[in-house]
């Protein structure tokens, strides 16, 4: 099938079906081996966002072998999605990891450390899409009777842009999931503890970049000029109120202030311009938008008042993740199957996960595994995903689709 641009968007390679069997979710040792190879090479080779084309053909390479029925490219830039049909009807189930890397340099020293400076896979998205590649190894075994199960590797999830992109891809509408899972590794819980519950599982978040405008002067008479100096402390009171987090609650509100600046580095000037770059993050797309509305009209009426021009422009905007309360139970069904221990997690998780943009359109469910308490956090120069929860999350994914197809027979 052609698409936009003329690119190759389908492979149709229709295979034999056969019962998918349930009471096994193990891999044998050889494909774990396969998968750790896979994780170690992807971390070797991290690639930004918006940029992760080898990535997407190294982990389409790996899954050729698995024998899908179809490989649909490009989604929202460099996306992949490997799907796996059913001859029957039956519920049609997503199952997503990123393919993105962070801009940070590492340091680690182990064998499989970042070949490319200052880029890392440091938040686990390579520890993800070996997990997602091995719910397709298991697949290959276990193909689906009824349904549709989809592999999506995401683009650009830490911009928060990605799945956004796969949504107004037109070719999205071709995979129309009624179901969409996900998971993230999170040091600090125990190894292979589980994480979920239903509501809000990840913050709204925005970034939002204000640019001062007023009029530099010599600075032996700044009375002559107009500094922007004292918008900017006004600012700082201003979010006082918002700089720390309170408890998670219909009313939560953080403001974090990231970056100011503020004239030029010279001891003969009095500043004209400044800039301050902002986080502001709730727990619901709604509340999200009337925060982002009130600091605006809040730094727009003191510029006002100072005579500045102030512009805004927003950056980096992630939808809230909300677990539908049926996703959440079968997520938890899963995890009591297999005997995960459940974790100490309070969730929603402050930080925020674009897959909450898949919440829109289709029932979701985002969880967190333990990736051990003494793992370093992410985003730190010192983390590496641990090889060890790539099993777990695979029996994880597996056992989710069966609590799924379990649910659609009951229905």
């Amino acid at each position: 099938m052609q698409g936009l641009g003329g690119r190759t968007l389908m492979d149709n390679c229709p295979k034999p079906r056969h019962s998918c069997r349930m009471e096994n979710t193990a891999l044998p040792p050889d494909d774990l081996g396969k998968l750790v190879a896979l994780r170690h090479a992807l971390h070797a080779a991290p690639e930004l966002s918006g940029q992760e084309r080898e990535t997407a053909d190294r982990v389409a390479l790996f899954l050729r072998d698995t024998q899908p029925d179809h490989i649909l490219r490009g989604l929202g830039g460099h996306g992949l999605a490997v799907v796996y049909e059913g001859a029957a009807p039956g519920p049609s189930v997503m199952f997503r990891a990123e393919l993105d890397a962070l801009p940070i340099a590492a340091r680690g020293g182990f064998a499989h450390a970042s070949r490319r400076p200052g880029r890392a896979h440091l938040c686990g998205h390579d520890g993800h899409m070996a997990i997602l590649a091995g719910l397709g190894l298991w697949l290959a075994r276990n193909r689906p009777a009824r349904g549709r199960v989809i592999l999506l590797f995401q683009p650009a999830e830490e911009t928060g842009e990605g799945a956004r992109a796969v949504l107004a891809d037109p070719q999205f509408a071709q995979l129309r999931p009624d179901w969409a899972f996900a998971l993230h590794n999170m040091p600090g819980l125990p190894l292979g503890a589980l994480a979920v519950g239903p509501g809000p599982a990840s913050c709204a978040s925005v970034g939002v970049r204000l640019v001062y405008q007023g009029r530099e002067a010599h600075a032996s008479l700044p009375e002559t000029g107009l500094s922007p100096a004292p918008a900017l402390a006004a600012l700082m009171a201003d979010l006082a109120p918002y700089s720390t987090s309170p408890e998670m609650g219909p009313e939560y509100r953080l403001a974090t202030l990231c970056h100011m600046r503020l004239g030029a580095p010279a001891f003969g000037i009095a500043p004209g311009q400044a800039e301050a770059w902002i986080t502001l993050r709730t727990l619901s797309d709604s509340a999200l938008a009337e925060f982002e509305a009130d600091v605006a009209a809040l730094a727009q009426t003191r510029a006002a008042a100072l005579g500045l021009a102030v512009s805004l422009s927003r950056h980096d905007h992630f939808n809230a993740t909300l677990n539908d309360a049926q996703a959440a139970a079968h997520i938890a069904q899963a995890g009591a199957a297999l005997g995960l221990p459940k974790a100490e997690f309070a969730l929603p998780m402050r930080a925020s996960e674009d897959f909450g943009a898949f919440s829109a359109c289709t029932r979701t469910g985002l969880c967190f595994l333990g990736a051990g308490v003494a793992q370093p956090d992410l985003h730190t120069p010192e983390y590496d995903f641990p090889d060890a929860l790539i099993a777990p999350g695979v029996a994880l994914f597996a056992a989710i689709w069966g609590q799924v197809l379990a649910g659609d027979r009951a229905g």
